[in-house]
């Protein structure tokens, strides 16, 4: 009896066990090289292809959300041109346009092939009312490429992978995921730790530091493998190192401050994603963005959040 019992606590254990593992929500995060030079304007292609063939059912891109009023305190007269004249174009959207609910998840409802010309022109619209960075570029993409995506590389490898991938599975909405509200401060703490490294060395290292980086990427990049070159371990390792200004043997304020704006910028962005992949029905989620982060974000992910699967594309 003892025997029978004992099988069936260890029955009953292995099958929550399996539906536990069944129902663990995965994140895949790619790292991209944002803009790139048009000798490696395909460097995207090996990255679209395993981000196709990992059949995600989220997109997550490195861009501010909407609600994300900090972010865009700063963003509205911050380093990015393009961020400021989306905020003030939204600005001014908000005060003359009304939202349609009923007409938005119409069109929602549609395949991108059936969406018309007046589909898309209302879609970019409402997501600029909305301050959606991330889909407004999405659909004011697909009006001027079609839903095939560009025939040509963009060169921002942002908009190459991400926007193909929503595509190429009829994805309707990308999830944005960032927070840039010290960005300020994180480029003024560079400013500051590049003037102090011009005496104390830091400087030399993080040159020998980029001159690595730029030969070891000369050989992937010739037979475009830099996507995947770039997504390797080592080489993200690499990058982060030189952004949270870890090279520094010489700790000054200004690298000190650069460190903590980058890793506590880094927090807010794992918690951005991990909140919404947890609060909803999605499994395979993918995350695009910049490589730099991309050691900062599994770090993040993998301490706070232990019941997410954190996977890297290189991996």
């Amino acid at each position: 009896m003892r025997t029978i019992i004992t099988f069936i606590l260890i029955s009953l254990i292995s099958l929550l066990g399996l539906n536990a593992q069944k129902e663990q929500k995965e994140i895949l995060i790619v790292g991209t090289m944002h803009t790139v030079p048009k000798i490696v304007k395909k460097s995207y292609k090996p990255m679209l292809r395993r981000a196709i063939n990992y059949n995600p059912t989220a997109i997550y891109v490195e861009s501010p959300r909407g609600n994300d009023t900090s972010s865009w305190e700063y963003l509205k007269d911050g380093w990015s041109k393009n961020y400021k004249a989306f905020y003030y174009l939204s600005d001014s959207i908000q005060k003359s346009f009304v939202p349609n609910t009923e007409k938005y998840n119409s069109i929602l409802n549609k395949s991108f092939s059936q969406m018309s010309s007046e589909d898309l022109d209302f879609m970019i619209t409402t997501f600029a009312y909305n301050r959606d960075n991330a889909n407004h570029e999405f659909y004011t993409y697909i009006k001027k490429n079609g839903v095939n995506g560009s025939k040509s590389p963009t060169r921002h490898e942002d908009g190459d992978l991400t926007f193909k991938l929503a595509l190429s599975k009829d994805m309707k909405l990308l999830t944005s995921m960032d927070d840039q509200q010290t960005n300020g401060e994180y480029h003024n703490a560079w400013a500051k730790c590049s003037k102090e490294g011009q005496k104390n060395g830091n400087n030399n290292i993080i040159s020998k530091l980029n001159k690595k980086a730029y030969n070891s990427s000369i050989f992937p990049a010739i037979f475009r493998g830099l996507g995947n070159h770039t997504n390797k371990r080592k080489s993200l390792e690499r990058l982060h190192k030189m952004s949270s200004f870890e090279y520094a043997k010489v700790i000054t304020d200004g690298c000190t401050e650069g460190l903590r704006y980058w890793n506590e910028r880094n927090q807010r962005m794992a918690k951005n994603i991990a909140e919404q992949v947890i609060a909803s029905s999605s499994e395979r989620n993918i995350v695009l963005v910049g490589a730099s982060h991309v050691i900062g974000l599994e770090k993040e992910l993998k301490e706070n959040y232990p019941n997410l699967k954190i996977v890297l594309v290189g991996e």
